[in-house]
């Protein structure tokens, strides 16, 4: 007998399959017959959900960055939390070091060379979602004289620039007293883009700082 699911729950089987595939295998390595043999279904019912391979890693990269671009969005949105704090928090939420991604592993691979597409189509997720996050928050202590800027968007996304290549592993393989180097170089161009005196952001280093201890 037939076992018929409800669409959101077969979805979520395919996705959790090609997660495991796409982490052993590689997303090139992983044919649309490998993600239906490893669900049991049949093709009709895998493109019934899904028009293609590329289609499922869409799929699979929203589902993994909903959760934390939600979480930053409801402290970014939080105006019991000062300006400042509430930028300290929400950069934490949204750090792109994916620990709190539900396929860690998968994304751990992002780097190899099979997973190209993985990684360029994570990546454009997150500049087009994380800027204007933060941008609101910049835009409402430019409001309050907290910050000085023309261009909050904008500067958020030179500091995501920054913040994703130079404290990236897979890109450098920082020690720790070069790692702290980049931290304090970051914080000081933070402070003179959001038109802030020297010192100001200070405690953004201890943030950073305690993150990487974690």
């Amino acid at each position: 007998m037939r076992i018929i699911k409800e669409a959101d729950i077969r979805k979520n089987e395919i996705l959790d399959a090609a997660g495991i595939l796409f982490t052993e295998k590689g997303y090139d390595n992983t044919s649309v017959t490998d993600i239906m043999n490893a669900v049991g279904i049949a093709k009709g019912t895998l493109y019934h959900h899904y028009k293609s391979k590329e289609d499922i890693l869409n799929a699979l990269i929203k589902r993994q960055t909903a959760d934390i671009f939600f979480s930053a969005k409801k402290i970014a949105d939080d105006k019991s939390i000062p300006v400042k704090e509430r930028m300290i928090r929400t950069i934490l939420a949204l750090h792109v070091d994916t620990e709190q991604m539900e396929e860690q592993t998968m994304m751990e691979q992002l780097h190899k060379p099979q997973n190209t597409l993985m990684h360029e189509k994570t990546k454009k997720i997150i500049f087009q979602e994380v800027p204007p996050i933060l941008a609101d928050i910049v835009t409402e202590g430019v409001q309050q004289g907290i910050f000085d800027t023309a261009y909050p968007l904008e500067g958020m996304e030179m500091a995501l620039c920054y913040l994703d290549v130079m404290l990236d592993d897979n890109v450098f393989e920082l020690k720790q007293p070069q790692r702290q180097d980049k931290i304090q170089a970051f914080i000081y161009y933070l402070e003179r883009l959001l038109g802030v005196g020297e010192g100001e952001l200070a405690a953004f280093e201890e943030a950073f700082t305690g993150r990487q201890g974690e």
